[in-house]
This record gives structure tokens, sequence and C-alpha cells, in this order.
């Protein structure tokens, strides 16, 4: 996390701000608030991570979920694409997994962070991994062999990390009110700046200027050697994530208050501010369009946003409201099955996510759905899907129950819960 209450509330400077919008377009599925988002070269596929614990490989062209990822044991914190497509996932239990399109685990664990991994950086020739942790250090890695070195000097949680454009240099900020460049292949400080608010984010741009968010609320520019070059004031609260479009030009600031703002960076100014839900927004990504932006929060959603307008993009999911269980308000087996909408519909109406949709689930033979690509392994079970099946499925998870299943290890201890889950089930996907 990269939350810093704020010092003291500072006024927009309202003269630039168009009127927000509110958030429409939506990819509903994390049961948490996003905390991280990703963005693929094609601009074809995005990876949020949650504080559900879970990331989830999601088509833009779909608005579907095609892919959870389920490793980490405590929130997802930062996500990111390799070079060669693979993903890479961090998460507040301090450990980085990499992982490639389809499978079910990680290819590589790197271990080492001693607190929460709180950002990730990939290096201009896709060959080194560097992350920011509350334990204060700096780490760099090798994606060849998984090496590690540390970088230590911060004194207090290290929020934020990235590479310089040439990939001679990576930068990182913190609690403890500094800038560091560190030098490279050396790994130690080049240039330290002390800065007047602890630092929640950073992001440099292609012509190598230093953009940092703060928790005052302001976007401060440095030049590539650390001297202060301009600042905007970008919210009256906390700036808890950036983004830069791929030519530098905008930068995207999201506010602990709700709001994002884009800034023209070379011209210093405050180009308009996006409204959602007036919850928290924790991360921000351009599409490599450089028109669309996307941003997540604490109310759990993606939203999609043109960036020169203000606008709100596409729709919500077709033939449902954009929460799929607002029907079900109070629901205590609803609530139990939030977890499962990211890759389950109840309704064979609504877009295919990466499960077979639930509609008329019970009574149905286990690998039997028409129109899904079920393993081998599970088309040779004998299980008919009743609430006794499915709680024991969920009893000693799919892994014991239904092995060769691509369904991630999951399970609810609680007799209460399962059943509470087996009776909405029976309500909500009978035809």
């Amino acid at each position: 996390m990269r939350l810093v209450l704020p010092i003291r509330a500072v006024a927009v400077v309202t003269s630039l701000i168009s009127t927000p919008q509110p958030a429409q377009a939506q990819l509903t599925g994390h049961g948490g608030p996003v905390r991280a988002i990703a963005v693929s070269a094609d601009g074809k596929t995005i990876l949020s991570g949650s504080f559900d614990t879970a990331a989830i490989r999601w088509s833009l062209a779909t608005e579907s979920a095609e892919q959870v990822l389920r490793f980490h044991s405590d929130a997802v914190n930062a996500v990111a694409f390799l070079k060669d497509g693979r993903m890479v996932t961090a998460g507040a239990d301090g450990r980085i997994a990499i992982w490639t399109t389809g499978r079910q685990q990680p290819d590589h664990v790197l271990e080492g962070h001693r607190a929460p991994v709180a950002a990730l950086a990939i290096s201009p020739d896709g060959a080194m991994l560097a992350s920011a942790s509350w334990d204060h250090t700096v780490r760099l890695w090798s994606l060849a062999d998984g090496m590690q070195r540390v970088m230590e000097g911060h004194s207090q949680n290290v929020n934020g990390v990235a590479f310089t454009p040439d990939g001679k240099s990576v930068v990182s900020v913190g609690y403890d009110l500094t800038l560091r460049i560190w030098r490279l292949p050396e790994g130690v400080p080049q240039v330290v700046v002390a800065l007047p608010s602890p630092q929640n984010a950073v992001a440099v741009a292609p012509d190598g200027e230093i953009v940092t968010g703060a928790a005052d609320g302001k976007l401060r520019m440095l030049s590539p050697d650390g001297i202060e070059s301009g600042e905007v004031q970008a919210a009256p609260t906390p700036v808890v994530a950036l983004a830069k479009s791929n030519d530098g030009t905008l930068i995207a600031a999201a506010g602990i208050g709700g709001t994002v703002a884009i800034v023209d960076r070379k011209a210093r100014a405050l180009l308009r501010v996006l409204a959602g839900s007036g919850l928290p927004v924790w991360a921000v990504a351009f599409v490599p369009d450089g028109q669309t932006l996307l941003t997540g929060g604490a109310d759990g959603k993606v939203r999609r946003w043109n960036v020169l307008t203000g606008d709100p993009v596409g729709s919500d999911l077709p033939g449902g409201p954009a929460d799929p269980l607002a029907a079900y308000a109070g629901d205590h087996g609803a609530e139990v099955f939030r977890a499962c909408i990211a890759c389950h519909t109840l309704s064979d109406k609504e877009p295919r996510r990466a499960g077979p949709t639930l509609a008329g689930l019970y009574g149905r033979k286990i690998a039997s759905l028409p129109g899904y690509r079920f393993s081998d392994a599970l088309k040779t079970m004998n299980i008919i899907w009743t609430p006794e099946t499915v709680a024991k499925l969920f009893e000693i998870g799919p892994n014991a129950y239904t092995p060769g299943t691509k369904m991630p290890e999951q399970r609810i201890g609680s007799a209460e819960d399962r059943r509470a889950l087996t009776d909405f089930l029976a309500r909500a996907t009978a035809n």
C-alpha cells in the first residue's frame, strides 16, 4: 500500500478543471479494492491486482476476465507485463511471482523482501526487474536467473520505483521524504534529493524528466540529475499513484480523495479532473493509444476514460447492472459468492468470463457444459453438481476434489458459509 495521510488540505487550481464526469465503463470481478493495473504492449490485455489477493488478466475487447492468478497470501500491490508477454505480480506478502499466460501457477517466485512490495518497474531492455518495498529497500532482479541486488539507503517505506530511459539508473521515492537516483550496475545512490512531503509514487518521462506524487497532493518535476524544475497541485489529498502516456506528454495522478488529475507535464498545467465513485483511486494506467486511461480503486472496479474529454468509455456489462450481485444486497450467500464473480456468471446471458457459466448448475454433470473447454481430467469424472457436491468442493478444495481442474485453489472453512453459498446458487442459477 502507498497510503499516506494528508499533511494538510490544499485547494485545487480550479480555472483549468473541466466538470467531473461520473464513471460508467467498468470491469467488475475483484472481491476487493483494485490496487494495481498494467496494460500489455499491444493494448489488448489488462492485468489488475487487488486487495482480494488475486490478479486478473482481462480482455479489453470483450470486457471479460480471461484468467485469475491466485498465489499471494495478501494483497496484490503491483503488477506488470514483461517484454516477452509474461506477467509479474507482487504482494503485501513480500513475494514476486512471474507468470505465463494460461498457467495456473507461477513460473518463478522471487523472494527476499521482508515486508510488502509496493511497486515494480521493468528495465528498458526487459532484462531486469526493480521492486520497491516497505522493508526500506529497492531490489534489482535478473529475469534470466533470478539473482538479486539489494539497494539500501531509504530510512522508511519505499513506495515507488522507475528506470531511467537509458536503463543506466533507477529512481526511487519513499516516506522518508527523499528521492534517490541509483547508478547501475553499482547500485549505489548517485543523487539523494530531500523533498518537503512524503513521496508515494514516481514516473520517468521518455526525455528523462522525473515526476513524483506526494502526500501533499503535489506533483514535482525534477531534471534527470535530480534538480527540481516545477510542480503542479494535482489534488487536495495525497497522490497515491502515477501513470505517464507513452509519449510522456500527459501524467495521470490518482488521489486518495477519489479523483484523478490529468496533467500536461511540459506546460505544468492541470488539464482536467476525472471524478469516479468518490472512493480512493489506487491505480492508473494509460492504454498505448494515449487517449484511454484505466483507473482502479476502492470500489473494486477497473474503469475506462477518454483522457481528452474526461468522459467514460464503453458501457457496463450488457444484460445486468454494474455490480452483478446488486440484486442480492444483504444476502450472505451472495457475499460468499463475490469471490467467484471474476470467473463465473450466474446467467448464460452475460458475456463469458474465465470459467463456465453457472446457469443451470444443479443437476448438471461436471465438464458437460457445451462451448467451454474443460480439461481431460474433469471429463472422466462422474460428479453431478448438487448442493452437497459444491459444498464438498469448497470444503476440501478443488485440487483434492477435482484433480486436474483449472480452477484456482480455494476453500471455505465455515460450514455455515458453505451452506449460504449453496443455497444462494440454488436461487440464482436456476433456469
